[in-house]
Parts: structure tokens; sequence; C-alpha cells
């Protein structure tokens, strides 16, 4: 199997964890992961690591996230969504598009949110969602978020609201649909959600887990790890530099020509391979953080001299 990125439009109804597990008892790969835990309701984009495409996950770029779904109003849960205990009722307010489009609209640019309990959070080394399961309720510090794009929409149904939005990791949706609720004064929590947009890869790219499962081992639509990277600047080295790099010499990257203000930068080796990661540091000097094709050593060692 080779290394890389498998693509998948996680199913409503099973945990990310639960898609893992059933991929590797039908495709029993080395290692397998996900990026970017959906919870079971959602449906969407959902990256999974496949053996030596692991050792990528850390630096795949998952900045930013597009999510669509519905928004149930007059009504609150505890778990901010509708798999969760009704906590209140609530008149619907008369929707109107201009309204809709003002906090829309308000919600843009930098703001912060509170975790909700019933998330993955920690704090003092246990999950929020166990300590709400428990019947604890702990104090939990804003964190920042940031909206791109937000979008609402009136819907055949009175009390639903369908809503597009582009944001920024760490931000839970779920509480973006109670603070629409409050903006119009009823409670709210979320009805769908699924995931458009993870980082660089679209859910238009993304294979259902019944096909991927009838293809097997040999014919999966696997990105490789330099494709997966697609959001990271790339540069490509001749074989002595190459050597270097994967040998790790303290000078492998002096005289190297890197792109000016990019913050990680992909080094590609002569035939095509991913050979490197390097971080630019804050004064401006680049480190070498992870060498990804070590077998660069022995295909570009320098020939004994005579």
């Amino acid at each position: 199997m080779p290394d890389g990125v498998l693509l998948v439009d996680k199913p409503a109804g099973e945990t990310s964890a639960g898609i893992v597990r059933i991929l590797k008892r039908s495709l029993r790969p080395r290692k397998i992961g996900h990026l970017g835990t959906l919870d079971p309701m959602a449906t969407g984009v959902l990256p999974l690591c496949l053996d030596g495409g692991t050792r990528i996950a850390q630096f795949m770029d998952a900045a930013g996230k597009g999510y669509s779904g519905e928004i149930l109003l007059g009504c609150a849960t505890d778990t901010a969504d509708i798999t969760g205990q009704e906590t209140a009722r609530g008149d619907v307010p008369v929707l109107v598009e201009t309204r809709l489009e003002e906090i829309a609209e308000s919600f843009l640019g930098e703001g912060e949110q509170i975790p909700p309990m019933y998330s993955a959070v920690k704090m003092g080394g246990q999950q929020l969602y166990k300590m709400a399961r428990a019947g604890i309720e702990v104090e939990r510090q804003p964190r920042p978020i940031r909206i791109d794009h937000f979008c609402l929409a009136m819907t055949e149904h009175g009390d639903r609201l369908r809503f597009s939005v582009d944001c920024s990791k760490g931000t839970y949706v779920r509480v973006l649909a109670e603070q629409v609720g409050a903006a119009l004064g009823c409670p709210a929590t979320l009805a769908s959600l699924r995931r458009t947009r993870f980082g660089p890869f679209d859910v238009s790219e993304c294979h259902d887990l019944e096909s991927l499962q009838a293809l097997g081992r040999e014919k999966l639509p696997i990105l490789s790890c330099l494709d997966a990277l697609r959001g990271i600047a790339q540069v490509v080295v001749d074989g002595p530099r190459a050597y270097q790099v994967a040998v790790g010499g303290k000078d492998c990257l002096l005289g190297l020509s890197l792109p000016t203000g990019a913050p990680r930068v992909a080094l590609v080796e002569p035939s095509g391979q991913l050979l490197a990661i390097l971080d630019c540091e804050p004064a401006g000097d680049w480190r070498l953080r992870r060498v990804l094709y070590p077998q660069a050593v022995d295909l570009y060692r320098p020939s004994a001299s005579c």
C-alpha cells in the first residue's frame, strides 16, 4: 500500500475513530490515523493518513475549514446539537432575510468562543465531554477564532436555517448555532453538519466508505505525501543537495534558494519524492524539521574517488 492520505466522506452515525477501525480491519495498513475529529452526527471530509503518511500529519494545513448544515430554532440542548437532551424551549421569531444577513455579517472576522462542555478539550488532564457525562461543569476560558465567510438562509421550515461557513481551526459550529439563536432572541441547536473543506481538501475529492472497502488495498485512491502537502511551497533540489539533506549535514541548507515569506517549505528530490520539511524560524533562518525520504542517502551517495 502506498504511503499517503486517503480522503473519506464520513457517513453520519459513526465516530471518526470508528472509521479508522473499519478501514484498519478491511485494508490492514501498518499505520492509520485520522485528522480533524468529526462528531458522529456529522458527515464530510475526513482525511486519513496511511503508513508513511502518518509522518506528515503534523505538517498538513488544517488552519481553515468549511461547513454547511442546518440550525434548529426554538430548542436548546445540553450538547448544542440535536443528539442531546432538550434544556430549553422558546418561540421562533419571524425571520427576515435582511436580519439574517446582518447577523451573519456580525460574526465575520476575529472573535472568541467558549468551548462547549461536550468537546474533546482537556482541562486538568481530563476531556471536557467526560466531565459533562459525569454531570460536572467547569469554567472554560474563551479561545480565539476567525470567521471568513458566513451565510444564513431561510428554509421551507419556519424553525430551521440553512448555513455555510468558512472558519479557523478550533471553531465550534455547535456554539455558532447557539450564538445565532441568541442573536435572534431564541434558543437554537445544531440540526445537521457537513464538513465541506479541510485545509486544501474539498469534499468533492472524498470517497464514500463502502466504495473504498470494495476497492481493496491495491486500488485505493491515495494521495501521495507530496500531493497531500499541496498548500506548502515546494522546492526541487538536485542529487548532491538531496544527499546532504538526507544525512542531515550541518550545512545542508547553505546556499539553497528558498521562497521569501513562506513559513514552511517541502523539499523534493530529483525523482519527485518528498524529501524533507523545512520551517522558517522567527529570525528568518531555515531549520530542517524532518527527513521523509531517507532512501536518498543511498540513491544520491557520491561515488568514491579514484
